[in-house]
């Protein structure tokens, strides 16, 4: 009885996802490793996703570029929960959802605590800054930046804000005294 009742419960979980991806209106939702594969199949998806829509060019490489900066973030640093590397790429989860006047590019993956504090700040700094000091503090970076053991000194998220004229938002929930689980969405406006 109880092996039914939990294929009951799966049954119950992919129509409760489907109507919660319906709701939220996301088009692409994929766990697991990020890959330069997975990244390549994406954008395909995506291109012919939007393609339908009559969305412009600019809208689609600005959604392209996005994924492609968010899925990279993954693949380089995502952390394993149980700290047993099974390949150079990270896991993560990442969705993309379709509003009227927006698309939404949204990314999750564990992260050290001890990471959290500094990747906040940095992000909080690069929300408070206007076009010309994300400039400023993107050349700063090429020329100055602190690259971390993974590479990246803030780049990807600098060149997001910088195309997209949208602040990042994020957030970063507690898994365990060592862990978090980062949060990102990027809203790209379907208005050219």
């Amino acid at each position: 009885m109880t092996e039914t009742n939990d294929k009951q419960s799966s049954l119950d979980f992919v129509y409760d996802f489907y109507v919660k991806m319906k709701k939220n209106r996301i088009n692409l939702a994929y766990e697991g490793e990020i890959t330069h594969q997975i990244t390549k199949a994406f954008t395909s998806l995506t291109e012919n996703n939007m393609a339908l829509d009559d969305d412009s060019n600019t809208v689609q490489k600005k959604v392209f570029h996005v994924m492609v900066e968010c899925l990279q973030n993954i693949s380089k640093h995502a952390e394993n929960r149980h700290s047993v590397v099974t390949s150079k790429d990270g896991r993560g989860i990442f969705m993309v959802s379709k509003g009227e006047h927006e698309y939404n590019v949204t990314t999750g993956n564990i992260i050290r605590n001890d990471k959290v504090a500094e990747l906040k700040k940095m992000l909080e700094n690069i929300n408070s800054l206007d076009k010309e000091g994300l400039k400023n503090l993107y050349k700063q970076q090429m020329r100055e930046g602190r690259l971390s053991e993974k590479g990246g000194a803030g780049l990807g998220f600098i060149d997001i804000v910088r195309k997209t004229g949208e602040k990042l938002i994020f957030s970063f929930l507690d898994i365990d005294e060592s862990n978090s689980f980062f949060v990102l969405t990027s809203t790209i406006s379907r208005i050219s």
